[in-house]
């Protein structure tokens, strides 16, 4: 059986959002508390990378803060490694509303895919680890796209999962969930 260790990527900036974004409420609820919620039944145990965050085990971005999200898919798959996990399900602080089949799709394309619309939404094995480590230290593209086309992931069909990346975006979500 495959142990899957769910991955809440927390470590941006959110320069975009103009404050911290994972804290911010939706319908009374923190983000990253929300993407927790979702994850948490899909998954064999959780951590948040790039963060502290109450409740949840906080694994440091890799090898440095500030490499963007694939900081924090190094971070979680090097914890994944140490924990006997076989693979990573990595998803962004800031997708609220995660299906609840998001595992059982990404496991059915294949031992490594991402979502095309959204690619930090992915399922990365454990063994591919030294292959992101190269590639950071290669000091060239740090695009999630870069790294699943390294080890040949599948990008799939996303179905629209909602990304809050501004304050506007959060606003019109909450409006239409009113």
């Amino acid at each position: 059986m495959t142990r899957v260790l769910g991955a809440i990527l927390g470590g941006g900036r959110s320069s975009r959002f103009g404050s911290d974004k994972a804290l911010a409420t939706l319908g009374g609820q923190a983000l990253i508390d929300r993407v927790a919620a979702a994850l948490a039944p899909q998954v064999d145990a959780m951590i948040v990378v790039g963060r502290d965050h109450p409740g949840l085990t906080a694994v440091a971005d890799r090898p440095a803060p500030d490499l963007g999200p694939l900081g924090g898919i190094a971070g979680a798959l090097h914890h994944a490694v140490t924990h006997g996990f076989d693979r990573i399900l990595t998803v962004p602080c800031d997708a609220p509303f995660l299906p609840d089949d998001l595992r059982e799709r990404l496991s059915a394309a294949g031992p490594a895919v991402f979502l095309h619309d959204l690619p930090v939404i992915g399922g990365w094995p454990t063994d591919t680890s030294p292959a992101l480590d190269r590639l950071l230290a290669e000091g060239g593209s740090r695009s999630v796209r870069a790294f699943a086309d390294r080890i040949g992931a599948v990008g799939i069909a996303g179905g629209g999962i909602a990304n809050i990346n501004t304050p506007d975006d959060l606003a019109r979500i909450a409006a239409q969930r009113d």
